[in-house]
């Protein structure tokens, strides 16, 4: 079914902000004023985007070190975000957590995880509290090339096959596992093609096509909300700054970058946008200039969000 001028405006708004929140922490982080590690989304957008937008408020996902784009996607709040970036009481974590463990699980996001693989068998809990509780949610499962090669990636998704539980896990396969080629890790092109020892459906496409994404995603989302159990999905993408920021990236070629540069998604929905959608210049334009509002308006939100009182320092540490 052909999407209506907003969707896809939606899209390219998700996507833009997705960008515009990255570069500003890119940015931020050189000035040290963001504390830690960052490793940032830029590149990958269409991903997050295409498969957030066939979720539901009921639905789940679990996130990665690098993964303030499927925050952003499913619906968190910018500012927030960077407040706890920042390290400030006001962040998601109350600043606790930082870049790589921000979570809200009242909208479904069940933390970015510092731990490759981490989320893994998150997400078949989640999976599996949807099947038990008859609710119809899905989750996702967000995760690198390189965490296909953990104990947790096949236990999970051995047991997610077994119980036919409502997940699907989610590739994003931009080539390196931290700074190693995913050939030099893996034997086959195409990862999603291990499904098969687990008797399930496994799809590779474009990740840099957010419309590829969306549909594809749909229909795996479709199939596990009718309990026809988990899928892999292999997002193939390209991460435009090094594994954290800092890291030089010089195991990429410059050619290898340059290729990937032509197939950014944000400027090549854009086009599409203009070119075939019948949307306007200007409507582009006037979602770019309200993101980068946002996007300013989150910075000075963090900048004036105070410092988490020493006194809470063990404060959301033990359950009682």
């Amino acid at each position: 079914m052909a999407l209506k001028k907003a969707e896809l405006l939606a899209l390219y708004e998700t996507m833009f902000k997705i960008r515009q929140f990255e570069e500003k922490a890119s940015e931020l982080f050189a000035e040290s004023l963001i504390p830690g590690f960052v490793h940032l989304y830029s590149g990958e957008e269409a991903v997050a985007t295409g498969v957030c937008s066939q979720l539901s408020p009921k639905d789940f996902i679990t996130s990665t070190h690098r993964g303030h784009g499927h925050l952003i996607a499913k619906g968190a709040d910018p500012s927030r975000m960077m407040a706890e970036l920042f390290a400030k009481r006001d962040g998601y974590c109350k600043g606790k957590g930082g870049s790589m463990h921000i979570a809200d699980v009242e909208m479904g996001i069940l933390g970015a995880n510092g731990i490759v693989g981490g989320g893994q068998p998150i997400a078949a809990g989640a999976a599996l509290a949807c099947k038990m509780k008859k609710t119809g949610g899905v989750a996702i499962c967000f995760f690198g090339d390189g965490a296909t090669n953990r104990g947790t990636f096949h236990e999970s998704i051995n047991l997610a096959a077994l119980w036919a539980l409502p997940v699907v896990y989610v590739i994003e396969n931009n080539q390196f596992g931290e700074f190693t080629a995913v050939e030099r890790a893996c034997t086959i092109n195409d990862l999603c093609f291990r499904s098969a020892a687990y008797g399930i459906p496994g799809v590779a496409v474009d990740g840099n096509d957010v419309l590829a994404v969306r549909e594809t995603a749909g229909k795996l989302i479709e199939r596990a909300r009718k309990g026809e159990g988990p899928s892999i999905l292999e997002c193939k993408t390209w991460r435009h700054h090094g594994h954290f920021e800092g890291d030089a990236a010089d195991y990429k070629t410059p050619e290898q970058q340059e290729e990937w540069l032509a197939k950014d998604p944000l400027p090549r929905f854009r086009s599409y946008l203009i070119e075939k959608a019948k949307v306007t210049l200007k409507e582009v334009e006037d979602i770019e200039a309200k993101v980068n509002t946002l996007i300013s308006s989150a910075v000075e939100f963090a900048k004036n969000s105070p410092d988490p009182d020493p006194s809470s320092l063990l404060e959301d540490v033990y359950a009682a």
